[in-house]
């Protein structure tokens, strides 16, 4: 006979899985191409332009009034700190393409579909930490959710610790759908 002080019991030793030690940058093709594609636009684009502007501005004198000069100079600096950061982002991602992928258990760019204590079902998909949205129902492969949802099978039940009490969710559905990969692209000799 079960007791409610026995299931207590049982609920404080349900903790969330670690995270591994200096953890991969996992991302879909989807968020390495808007990188790319952001990236490529500051470059070629934004950068160009500002540093137009900087360049009239200055021209025009005084540079401790000249609000152009100014803004600019600002400007400037958040384009090339923003180009530093993807490029480093880009750099460490190791993208991650799951179209085809045919298995019940949940990995990187899995789609789940759970019902937690209550019934109630929610669906997310597992993506990288740049690309989340729990608004959308893409939540971090480091969230709590998904770090007990990630090796489970569909069927599986599997335990998650909130600041209420564990939870148990219940596996509907497993799911792989992804965009097509990224083409490999060769340099453009400028």
């Amino acid at each position: 006979m079960n007791t409610a002080q026995d299931e207590d019991d049982d609920e404080e030793g349900v903790k969330l899985p670690g995270l591994p030690a200096n953890a991969p940058n996992y991302m879909t093709p989807e968020c390495y191409r808007r990188m790319l594609d952001e990236r490529e636009n500051l470059v070629r684009t934004e950068r160009p332009k500002v540093v137009s502007i900087v360049s009239w501005a200055a021209s025009n004198g005084d540079r401790s009034e000249n609000g152009d000069y100014q803004y600019g100079k600002q400007r400037l600096r958040a384009i090339d700190r923003r180009i530093r950061f993807l490029n480093k982002r880009i750099e460490s991602a190791q993208v991650v393409d799951v179209r085809g992928r045919d298995t019940d258990q949940i990995f990187f760019g899995a789609t789940v579909t759970y019902a937690n204590n209550l019934g109630e079902e929610h669906t997310v998909r597992i993506v990288g930490i740049d690309e989340m949205d729990p608004e959308h129902g893409d939540v971090s492969w480091i969230s709590p959710v998904a770090r007990v949802l990630i090796k489970a099978h569909e069927g599986d039940e599997v335990k998650l610790p909130t600041p209420k009490g564990v939870q148990t969710l219940e596996i509907l559905e497993v799911r792989y759908t992804g965009e097509p990969p990224i083409p490999h692209e060769t340099p453009k000799d400028e």
